[in-house]
C-alpha cells in the first residue's frame, strides 16, 4: 500500500517544508507491528516526488478480530491494499500536511496550489471506473485508473477489481492530502474500526472548502458513516442529503454491489441492521425512496403469506436472520430454520431472533442451524417451504446443476423461491460490462439465461415454475432481481 506524492514547476521545492520531512532524511518508523517510511524519490528546485510506504504485519491485522480464528483472514488482501488502514497508519507522519502547520517560514505556502500529481494504490474498489473518475475529477484532476490483467486458468473474471489510481491536477498539499483521507475509505468501502460521531467531525474537517459543492457528496457521506443514525445526525447537523447519487450524474440507481452504500439501522417491527443495496423510487419527492432489499423481502414474504399451506420454512443461506425475523410475523407459520454455514453471521441471527420474544405477532421463532447447500441434510426434507434469497449467484454454476437436483428430488419442497440478479440490468446501474454486483458472484444471469436454467432444472424435477422481477422496471432491461417462483406439482392418482 503506498502513495506517490510530485509537486512539479516553480517553488516545487517547498513542498518538502509543507510535508515537514527532510528530502535528505529517510523516515522509517515501526509503530503498533506497522512499518511506514517516506522516501524523496526526486527533490529539486522544480520537483518534489515523496513515495509513503505503510507494511503492516498481517497477522497483527486480524489477532484479537472476531474472525481472528478464520484462516481465511490471513490470506485477504487487507495488508496490500490502500483503504482506511493505510490512512491510519500514515496520519501520524502527515500531521503537519494536514494540520496545515508547517513551521511559520513556510505558513504562507499552506494555501498555495502547486501542479500536483498523485498516484495511489492498489485499490480494491466496489465502484465501477466511471464513478471513481467522478470522485476526483470535480476537485479538478485528471484521472487515470490502471489494472493489471487476469490470467486464470479457470473461467472467473477477464479483469481485476484491483486498481492503481492517478490523479494530475492543481490543489493545494493539505487540500489534496485532506481529500485522499476521506474518499480512499469511500472507495475500498472498508473500515477496521468502530465507527461513531467522531466520524463526522473527520467529515467536516476533511471536507472542508470542497464537500459542500461535490455532485457526489451523498454517496461520500454515507459511505463514510454507513449507519442509519449517524447519517441521520449529520443531516441534522448539516442538512438534508437530498440530491440522490443516480439523478444528480445521470447514471441511474444506486446498486446494490456497485456502491454498497450504508448499514441502515431499523428498529421497527423486530427488523434491524439492513445492509445497503440499491434505492427505487416511485418519483415522489415526500416519500423515501424503498431500497431494493426492502423490495426483497417484501415479495418474499407476499409469497409466501399467500400460499395456503407454509406451516414449515428453511431459509437457506439465511445470513443474520433478517428474512427469517420478517416471516417469524405470518400467520399459519409455525417453523422456520434458518440455515447458515457462517459462525458469525448464525451468532449476530441468535441476538436478532431473541428480541424477537413476547413480540406482538410473532407466530413461530426462527430457529438457526448450522447447514450449506453442499452437504445433505435430512432436515430440510418435505418442507413447505424453501427459500434462497440472493444465494445461487454466490455457487459455482457447475455445482448448481447437483444442488437444484438434491432440492427437487431430495429435499421436495412444496415451494422453492429462488432470487438472483438480474444481469442486463446492471448496465442501468452505469456497470462496467464484466463487472459483478458483489464480488463474490461467481456468475449473474440475464433473463433468457435464468429461464433456460429453469427448463432445464424442471426436466428433472416434478416442478413448474413462474419467473417474476422485483424493483423499478426499465424498457429493455427489465428489472434487477428475479424471482423464481417453484411449486411441487400434484402427483396424479392412477
Amino acid at each position: 500500500m503506498h502513495l506517490i506524492l510530485k509537486a512539479s514547476g516553480a517553488d516545487a521545492e517547498v513542498v518538502s517544508h509543507l510535508l515537514a520531512k527532510n528530502p535528505l532524511n529517510i523516515y522509517d518508523r515501526v509503530d503498533k507491528g506497522v512499518r511506514v517510511r517516506m522516501v524523496y524519490t526526486a527533490a529539486t528546485e522544480n520537483e518534489t516526488e515523496v513515495l509513503i510506504h505503510a507494511e503492516p504485519d498481517p497477522v497483527d491485522l486480524v489477532r484479537g478480530t472476531p474472525d481472528g480464528y478464520d484462516i481465511t483472514q490471513y490470506i485477504n488482501d487487507r495488508e496490500f491494499v490502500t483503504s482506511s488502514l493505510f490512512c491510519s497508519y500514515i496520519r501520524a507522519a502527515l500531521g503537519t500536511a494536514l494540520n496545515g502547520k508547517p513551521k511559520e517560514d513556510y505558513v504562507q505556502w499552506v494555501n498555495h496550489a502547486f501542479e500536483l500529481e498523485l498516484k495511489f494504490g492498489p485499490v480494491a474498489s466496489d465502484l465501477p471506473d466511471k464513478v471513481v473518475e467522478e470522485l476526483f475529477s470535480p476537485l479538478g484532476y485528471s484521472v487515470s485508473v490502471e489494472r493489471g490483467e487476469l490470467s486464470y486458468s479457470f473461467d472467473l473474471k477477464n479483469r481485476s477489481t484491483v486498481r492503481h489510481i492517478i490523479l494530475r491536477g492543481r490543489n493545494t498539499v493539505q487540500h489534496a492530502l485532506r481529500q485522499l483521507f476521506l474518499l480512499i475509505p469511500v472507495l475500498d468501502n472498508y473500515k477496521h474500526y468502530f465507527i461513531s460521531e467522531d466520524e463526522i467531525d473527520k467529515i467536516k474537517r476533511y471536507g472542508e472548502g470542497w464537500l459542500d459543492a461535490h455532485p457526489l457528496k451523498e454517496l461520500i457521506v454515507k459511505r463514510t458513516l454507513r449507519f442509519a443514525e449517524l447519517i441521520r445526525q449529520y443531516e441534522r447537523q448539516e442538512g438534508a442529503l437530498t440530491v440522490s447519487f443516480g439523478q444528480e450524474r445521470g447514471i441511474g440507481h444506486i446498486s446494490e454491489a456497485v456502491i454498497q452504500e450504508v448499514n441502515v439501522e431499523h428498529r421497527e417491527d423486530g427488523e434491524q441492521e439492513q445492509r445497503g443495496s440499491e434505492s427505487v423510487s416511485d418519483g415522489s419527492q415526500s416519500e423515501p425512496p424503498v431500497r431494493l432489499n426492502e423490495l426483497r423481502y417484501r415479495a418474499i414474504t407476499d409469497v409466501v403469506a399467500a400460499l395456503p399451506v407454509k406451516r414449515s420454512i428453511v431459509d437457506m443461506g439465511a445470513g443474520e436472520g433478517k428474512l427469517s425475523a420478517r416471516l417469524a410475523y405470518i400467520p399459519g407459520v409455525e417453523s422456520i430454520l434458518a440455515v447458515e454455514p457462517s459462525g458469525q453471521s448464525r451468532l449476530r441471527a441468535m441476538e436478532r431472533f431473541a428480541k424477537l420474544e413476547g413480540r406482538s405477532g410473532v407466530v413461530a421463532m426462527p430457529e438457526p442451524i448450522i447447514g450449506s447447500l453442499f452437504y445433505f441434510d435430512e432436515q430440510m426434507q418435505n418442507q413447505d417451504v424453501m427459500i434462497l434469497c440472493e444465494v445461487i449467484e454466490h455457487i459455482e454454476e457447475y455445482r448448481l446443476n447437483g444442488i437444484m437436483d438434491t432440492i427437487m428430488n431430495e429435499y421436495q419442497p412444496e415451494v422453492l423461491l429462488v432470487t438472483t440478479p438480474n444481469k442486463e440490468y446492471n448496465e442501468v446501474y452505469a456497470m462496467e460490462q464484466e463487472s459483478f454486483r458483489h464480488h463474490d458472484h461467481r456468475f449473474e444471469w440475464t433473463r433468457a439465461e435464468l429461464a433456460s436454467r429453469c427448463e432445464e432444472w424442471t426436466q428433472h424435477g416434478n416442478y413448474g415454475y413462474e419467473i417474476k422481477g422485483i424493483g423499478e422496471h426499465v424498457e429493455g432491461y427489465g428489472q434487477p432481481t428475479q424471482l423464481v417462483i417453484f411449486e411441487r406439482r400434484k402427483e396424479s392418482l392412477s
